[in-house]
């Protein structure tokens, strides 16, 4: 309990009447920042105030009840008459409520939208490529929870959000302004479709989660029980990983395109994503280490990936004679096209136009030309350019390289990943022991066995 201030000048209704009226308050410091002020009158009780400092040169100055003088008949009751250890109390018990009042109202202003906008910055910043995480929080957060203030967030609101969000189908590329469009999939019949769209959810929830998770330790709210306690679904995000064999690698690599084949080629030797391979170098192929060096990746952390023979073969073919800022991988076609555009535009205008397209490979530009390669190739349904990765550390794993050194090629800090994806592929001593020593029955052998129920 905060002590009782005592003040010869304002402590008494005795004292108090022998000040002279004034206009301006008689103030005495309750606390660093807060006076308790005293008004007094010609005729009447006075009336006391309260002054507190709010920074930036600004004081609040408000009335909060009426002094308890000799002019009073009643004696103070600590609501309409205040004495002068009553008003203390009534002074603190103001300031408690305004920091309680500015704190809901901080906490109110505190929506998921923020939480969101500031926990994508940071990402961006501290981290790795925030494009994924963006899209999953402009498309699925922010519409369903993006003016809902985090201190207001519940448990039961959040599994509906997730349990909803299951029950979308997948979204299609829609254009701009247009309506989204979304893929006809059985999501009620179809058991591996109701499972990416679980995964889907799971990896939204994930998002969520960090974000606010990240707005807790900076304490922008207090209490993260509401997020804490919702649950992913469960065996959603089962290992899935398709790859392709080496007669069916082999066939992509002879169906693509003369610009695109590179890409498939290196992506095929090093594991590494299209993003990666794009942002390459000349400079980044070390022919004496036989490495080539990945500056920027998802996690954030350079890493320079290990050839074989045939991968360091592929590397100094594409960086012979050029020089070293060059882009490992560009496309002719796109500097053609980027030229005919400035051309024209420079016959519209009259002015020269500078050409900036640098031939490189942006985003989802892989798309058409590997899913146009599986089909030359015969493969079905076709691949995506990630089913290359796949393809390069399943076949690592199959042959025996340790999970660590896979999962240090591919950019990963430990083997959780490699373990969960590629783990069944590994040589196993389990599968070895069943097929040297469980018993077979001859069945494969078998031939002319006639059904039992057809003998009669």
């Amino acid at each position: 309990m905060a002590r009782t201030l005592r003040n010869v000048r304002l402590g008494s209704p005795t004292a108090r009447a022998e000040l002279k009226p004034s206009g301006k308050p008689y103030f005495v410091e309750l606390e660093p920042g807060a006076h308790i002020g005293y008004r007094k009158p010609v005729k009447g009780a006075g009336k006391w105030v309260l002054r507190t400092y709010e920074g930036n040169g600004v004081y609040r100055v408000e009335t909060i009840g009426t002094a308890d003088d000799l002019t009073n008949v009643r004696d103070a009751d600590g609501v309409t008459l205040l004495s002068w250890k009553q008003v203390q109390d009534v002074a603190r018990e103001t300031m408690e409520h305004r920091v309680k009042h500015a704190a809901t109202a901080a906490a109110r202003a505190y929506t998921v939208s923020v939480a969101m906008a500031e926990y994508l910055d940071w990402y961006a910043a501290a981290r790795k490529s925030a494009v994924d995480a963006k899209h999953r929080v402009d498309a699925h957060i922010l519409p369903a929870l993006g003016d809902r203030p985090v201190s207001e967030l519940t448990a039961d609101e959040l599994r509906g959000w997730l349990h909803g969000l299951a029950k979308i189908p997948a979204r299609v590329r829609s254009k701009a302004g247009k309506a989204q469009r979304f893929k006809a999939a059985d999501l009620e019949g179809d058991e591996e479709v109701k499972r990416k769209r679980r995964a889907s959810a799971n990896r939204t929830l994930t998002i969520l989660k960090a974000a606010l998770n990240r707005a807790w330790r900076e304490k922008k709210v207090e209490n993260d029980d509401a997020w804490r306690r919702v649950e992913p679904f469960r065996a959603a995000d089962a290992a899935r990983v398709r790859y392709l064999s080496v007669d069916e690698a082999r066939r992509l690599i002879n169906a693509s395109d003369q610009e695109f084949r590179p890409l498939v080629e290196a992506a095929l030797a090093t594991g590494c994503r299209y993003g990666e391979l794009c942002r390459m170098t000349v400079a980044d192929f070390n022919v004496d280490t036989g490495t080539v060096a990945v500056r920027i990746s998802k996690s954030g952390k350079p890493r320079h990936v290990v050839l074989t023979e045939e991968g360091v073969d592929i590397f100094r073919r594409l960086t012979r004679g050029r020089l070293g800022h060059e882009l490992m991988f560009i496309s002719n076609a796109r500097i053609a096209w980027a030229s005919q555009q400035a051309r024209e535009m420079a016959e519209r205008t009259g002015k020269p136009v500078e050409v900036d397209e640098d031939g490189s490979w942006r985003a989802s530009q892989q798309a058409r030309p590997i899913a146009e390669a599986s089909k030359r190739a015969s493969i079905s349904p076709p691949v995506n350019f990630h089913c290359l990765r796949h393809t390069w550390a399943s076949h690592a794993v199959m042959n025996g390289v340790p999970l660590l050194v896979v999962a240090k090629n591919l950019g990963h800090a430990d083997t959780r990943m490699v373990e969960k994806h590629y783990g069944h592929l590994a040589p196993s001593y389990i599968a070895d022991a069943i097929r040297a020593g469980a018993p077979r029955f001859g069945t494969a052998a078998l031939e002319g066995i006639v059904d039992f129920k057809a003998r009669y």
